[in-house]
């Protein structure tokens, strides 16, 4: 007796198919093949390609939120918690990048095609990085009246150290003394209505 047919056997043979093929050339027959049935079988499930392939940059984002979501809470001062969910963050992204480039490259193309995802994307990491803001405020390490708007500034500002459209640079020598410099501007920031 065959495996029953889920949602997840359907996306572990799309990323292998993605990672085969790459997503120009990888369709829902070619992931249906891999599976042994019809594509109709996997239209159940994904009603879509585009349905399929965002449900694939979803399961690979969430990987990178996965290590993130402890360290919200974990011990330990805002700012400590902050600046180690920020290397987390890019540790992540570039072992990800490093390990896997051709993968982390198709992924990277999913998620741009995909921009719900990435927006979902984002603001789940602005809402966690929120957190941790909202905290240091009622802690009097920040003084920050937007916790979000601060949040999303902070993503902004760090681009360089996680976003996918600067991995090429993530090799580069002065890249850990670059986030130094910018994570002592993003304190002074977060803390500049302290008195």
């Amino acid at each position: 007796m065959s495996e029953a047919l889920t949602a997840e056997r359907i996306l572990e043979a799309a990323e292998e198919t993605l990672r085969r093929f790459g997503p120009g050339k990888t369709t829902v027959v070619d992931v249906a093949r891999a599976l042994g049935v019809s594509h109709g079988s996997v239209y159940r499930h994904f009603p879509t390609k585009a349905a399929l392939r965002d449900a694939v940059a979803e399961r690979w984002l969430e990987r990178v939120n996965t290590p993130l979501r402890p360290l919200i809470t974990a011990d330990g001062s805002a700012t400590e918690r902050l600046r180690n969910w920020l290397e987390q963050l890019s540790k992540t992204k570039r072992r990800m990048a490093r390990e896997d480039p051709e993968l982390f490259a198709t992924y990277h193309a999913l998620a741009t095609e995909s921009r719900e995802v990435i927006r979902v994307h984002l603001e789940t990491l602005a809402g966690m990085v929120a957190r941790i803001i909202s905290d240091g405020v009622s802690r009097g390490e920040f003084e920050v009246e937007e916790p979000h708007r601060a949040a999303r500034a902070v993503l902004t500002a760090t681009a360089r150290f996680h976003n996918p459209a600067h991995a090429s640079e993530w090799d580069e020598p002065e890249l850990d003394a670059e986030f130094e410099e910018v994570w002592a501007l993003l304190l002074l920031g977060l803390a500049s209505g302290r008195r």
